[in-house]
């Protein structure tokens, strides 16, 4: 899977411009799946009809989601001395800006993210979060008049980080760009390759950081019996001072949600995925913050409401310019939900 995460992460796709992860994923989905369609807000949605005798009439059509945009940054202005004013696309720390390489509009000019240096911030101010409005993207233009021939007003403006495998034993660890929510975009396509009892409809959702709006429609559109979303979720187990049980943790499994910000998860679902993993040995984990939101807070809402459930892939560092994951709970969470498609086919019950 580390190939495909690879095309994934490095494929830029900043809220509302997810075309390029579009055409990563329909690559690699094309030859399992039975159709598919893009709908007016960008969505990627392909079905996946039952190859398999269940024996239960519901759920039958089951809908699966990731989202395939990333935060990242939008040209707002130009500066006299060549470089550019920017806004912020998605939840974004301004302390994880400084300094950063990032890559502009459809032709990818690069630039850097700049700041004062140290020597002429005074001292009262290096303790605080630095001033976003004086931030500004150096291309290397000399002028506006340089910088509006290279960039247009408008233009996304995404990291510039490359994959990299950093451990290939222990829990095999690996770095790289907007795993929230590449890696639930992975769990999709390796979880269309296999064959099931019940109707599968894979959203691949636009503009999940900006208010889940992707996934409003597409769960409209396709009115699922039940729904599994997927995403690459807070991992904060680094060394701590205080005692404090970490939001997830890396190498612990695939972390499955009671509820976020968004919504509350059904409880049939998760006492399904909990029983699969106990049954099948698979390690997993609690996402043990009510925080963020996932696309299961649009999914459950739509049309008389859909019973979701969100599961995770622990990841060290979202919602900045550079995250990191275990290949091992990518592929367990794979696990997982195939084992839980499986199980759910004699019904979820009551």
């Amino acid at each position: 899977m580390d190939a495909l995460l690879k095309k994934l992460s490095e494929a830029r796709g900043v809220s509302g411009n997810e075309e390029a992860v579009r055409q990563v994923i329909l690559e690699a989905v094309r030859e399992h799946i039975d159709g598919y369609r893009v709908d007016a807000l960008g969505n990627l949605i392909c079905y996946k009809k039952a190859r398999r005798q269940g024996g239960a009439s519901w759920p039958r059509k089951v809908m699966l989601a990731a989202h395939m945009d990333e935060v990242g940054l939008m040209v707002t202005g130009f500066n006299n001395d060549g470089t550019l004013r920017f806004g912020k696309v998605g939840g974004i720390d301004d302390r994880v800006l400084l300094s950063k390489q990032v890559l502009i509009g459809p032709d990818a000019v690069p630039g850097v993210i700049g700041y004062r240096p140290i020597h002429l911030i005074p001292r009262a101010e290096r303790n605080r979060p630095p001033d976003f409005s004086k931030l500004a993207i150096d291309i290397g233009a000399s002028n506006q008049a340089g910088a509006e021939k290279l960039v247009k007003l408008g233009d996304y403006v995404s990291f510039r980080t490359s994959f990299e495998v950093l451990a290939e034993d222990g829990l095999r660890t690996v770095k790289g760009k907007a795993f929230d929510d590449r890696a639930g975009c992975a769990v999709l396509v390796e979880l269309l390759k296999g064959e099931y009892a019940v109707d599968l409809y894979a959203a691949f959702t636009t503009q999940e950081e900006v208010g889940l709006r992707g996934a409003k429609v597409a769960a409209y559109a396709i009115a699922p019996d039940v729904a599994f979303a997927f995403e690459g979720t807070i991992c904060d187990d680094l060394p701590s001072k205080k005692d404090v049980s970490p939001v997830t943790e890396l190498g612990k499994g695939p972390a499955i949600t009671f509820m976020d910000r968004s919504f509350v998860a059904d409880r049939r679902l998760v006492d399904l995925l909990v029983r699969t993993a106990e049954k099948e040995g698979i390690p997993y984990q609690f996402k043990r913050a009510v925080a963020g939101g996932t696309d299961s807070g649009a999914i459950h809402l739509s049309r008389e409401g859909v019973p979701a459930v969100t599961v995770s892939v622990p990841s060290r560092y979202i919602h900045a310019p550079v995250s990191m994951l275990s290949l091992l709970d990518l592929e367990h969470t794979v696990q997982l939900v195939q084992k839980s498609l499986h199980n759910m086919e004699g019904g979820l019950g009551s």
